[in-house]
């Protein structure tokens, strides 16, 4: 039974990896436990009739563990594969599960801001200092010394407010954030992120058309 997940295609490249932070996190949590796996990339702009069957709302990642059911949502995949493949485990503890859970939303809508009186870059850096005091007191990773769930979940979007927001932007993350700074180059360093993360020009080139058209288009 070979365990096969849809992610995205690079815009403009349907044979390279693209830049959905929700797939990474999926080819993150299989290549961390060394589950085989088969990757299909799926061209977001021309969806394939085959894919549409498994994924009638034509969204990814969608993951079949060998048994031809096709389960769409990161958050259902992870635990799926967290289930069948238990070791090593990556659960985090409830208590960590949400830590960073807010940054991706404030990072996306200080991308898209046009206004820089709005809150947007205060609001992304209060959820960035948060992230640098849990590690601070709790690191290196959000659960300690082992990477955990919460983790390959956060990287992901952290690699997309980095690379995203320096280009758009001119934008870093504070160098007195140095717990976080700690944190983004131990993740970004895993082999497993190194073999699964897009290319910076791809991921540039995913996020362009929804920064040029504002705040009120969708994610």
């Amino acid at each position: 039974m070979t365990v096969e997940v849809c992610v995205k295609a690079a815009v403009g490249a349907p044979d390279i990896l693209g830049d959905c932070p929700f797939s990474q996190r999926v080819l993150l949590t299989l290549e961390e436990k060394k589950v085989p796996y088969e990757m299909k990339l799926v061209d977001l702009g021309n969806k394939p009739e085959w894919f549409l069957k498994i994924s009638p709302e034509g969204k990814v990642p969608v993951f079949n563990s060998g048994d031809e059911n096709w389960i769409a949502d990161s958050d259902v995949i992870t635990q799926i594969i967290e289930e069948k493949f238990p070791t090593p485990s990556l659960v985090t503890p409830p208590e960590y599960a949400s830590v960073g859970s807010k940054i991706f939303p404030a990072f996306v809508k200080f991308l898209k801001s046009k206004d820089a009186s709005d809150g947007s870059e205060k609001a992304l850096l209060d959820e960035l200092q948060a992230l640098d005091e849990h590690l601070k007191a709790h690191g290196p990773y959000i659960n300690g010394e082992n990477v955990s769930a919460a983790d390959l979940s956060l990287g992901p979007k952290l690699f997309h407010l980095q690379v995203a927001l320096e280009h758009f932007k001119g934008w870093k993350i504070p160098e007195n954030l140095t717990s976080v700074h700690a944190y983004t180059k131990a993740l970004f360093s895993r082999e497993s992120f190194v073999k699964t993360k897009p290319a910076t020009e791809y991921l540039i080139a995913g996020w362009a058309p929804k920064v040029n058209v504002g705040v009120g288009s969708l994610l």
